[in-house]
């Protein structure tokens, strides 16, 4: 649904993008990418507004459709995606934020309704009359850390019962900004930013500038695994958009590939070494062997719930084994074109075992002649930034 002038008009612009991205977030757009399709014509102020509405509404979504059950009496699935977006996006912005005149809040998302669906907007204006900032006792743990209970539930038995919790809890946090500054390189002109505990990665405190490239801390965290020398021969699969491949190319490398499947996303990639689009399931088309590899394979993504929120509603526990063969198939031919005394790191940005340990025991049971020199895990609220898990693979000595 594009925003019209009409409702343009009738609604601040900033609501306007952001109950648009939700209704779009709901029918399986990803929140980040259709916000910034729809921010393009916003001012900095009310682009930041509609992200805070866009992100907060996803991250707490469990807790406020329990509150629109409180306040209206009906069950929240129940209602058109519309009424439902609305009410959401308002009674976060009512009980979330501080300096949201009420007012503007119930006007605009009232408004929205109406235009849309004018027959409910007075239910959706009686609803929101009702919403106040009294403390809630939740149901249940679930809708308190506003997580479903099945994800909740695994990362217990994975993790334990705290750091469950605290990866929950992280998930409702706004994430901090990272960018990566190459050792020994100067630190941008005019930036705010603080040190970390990886070199090279700094929590940004001021606005991004033009020309600078955010990179998780945790994204940051993997690269260096890899022990990379200069002269050595690197490949880099699933490398969009590039940042772990700049960040590998701050060592003098004799050669570096970057490769992706999508021709797409090869073009995101900073044109500062030579990039390949390549299906990496198949038999890859190189005949020298390589140093080090990089997979950073496609994954679930639970370990980015905090800015990626809409995963852990969308994804069912079933789905969780959707990707094994194709990151099985992944190692196992990048394995082919790996030398004698070379290093593989695979890593994904998912908390979930199916993407990890078990892909990497296929592997090693396909192979046996890898052995895996260690793993490890970030586990967000324990770590700083996103889940990762990463493990290193080389080939046993004889």
């Amino acid at each position: 649904m594009l925003v019209t002038g009409g409702l343009m008009r009738s609604i601040s612009p900033s609501r306007a993008v952001a109950f648009e991205v939700l209704e779009a977030a709901a029918n399986g757009a990803y929140a980040s990418d259709a916000l910034r399709d729809r921010s393009v014509s916003l001012n900095a102020r009310d682009a930041s507004l509609a992200a805070q509405i866009v992100f907060g509404s996803l991250r707490f979504q469990r807790q406020l459709d329990y509150l629109i059950e409180l306040y209206s009496g009906r069950k929240a699935p129940t209602l058109d995606l519309l009424i439902l977006v609305a009410l959401r996006g308002a009674i976060f912005q009512l009980r979330y934020l501080d300096r949201i005149p009420p007012h503007a809040a119930v006007h605009d998302s009232v408004e929205y309704v109406k235009v849309r669906k004018r027959a409910a907007a007075g239910f959706a204006n009686a609803v929101l009359r009702k919403v106040n900032r009294s403390p809630v006792r939740w149901p249940e743990e679930a809708t308190e850390l506003s997580i479903p209970e099945w994800l909740l539930a695994r990362w217990k038995s994975h993790f334990g019962v705290d750091a469950a919790r605290q990866i929950a809890r992280a998930a409702l946090e706004e994430p901090a900004a990272y960018i990566r500054v190459p050792p020994g390189a100067a630190l941008p002109a005019g930036v705010e930013v603080q040190s970390t505990e990886v070199e090279g990665a700094f929590r940004l405190l001021s606005p991004l500038k033009g020309g600078m490239r955010l990179q998780d801390i945790g994204s940051q965290s993997i690269v260096p695994l890899l022990e990379l020398s200069p002269g050595q021969t690197y490949l880099d699969l699933c490398s969009a958009p590039g940042n772990k491949t700049l960040q590998a190319l701050e060592t003098p490398l004799n050669l570096a590939i970057a490769c992706d499947v999508s021709e797409r996303r090869v073009r995101e990639i900073p044109p500062a070494c030579p990039r390949m689009v390549l299906d990496a399931t198949e038999t890859l088309p190189f005949a020298a062997k390589f140093d080090r590899i990089f997979i950073d394979a496609p994954c679930s993504g639970t370990g980015t719930l905090a800015r990626n929120p809409e995963i852990k509603w969308r994804l069912e526990e079933p789905e969780l084994g959707r990707f094994r063969e194709r990151q099985i198939a992944i190692v196992e031919r990048a394995l082919e074109v790996l030398a004698p005394a070379g290093k593989l790191v695979y890593a994904t940005c998912s908390l979930e075992k199916e993407e990890n340990e078990d892909v990497i025991a296929a592997v090693r049971r396909n192979c046996p002649e890898i052995r895996m020199e260690r793993d490890l895990w970030r586990l967000p609220g324990r770590d700083e930034g996103d889940g990762f898990y990463a493990a290193v693979l080389a080939r046993a000595l004889s």
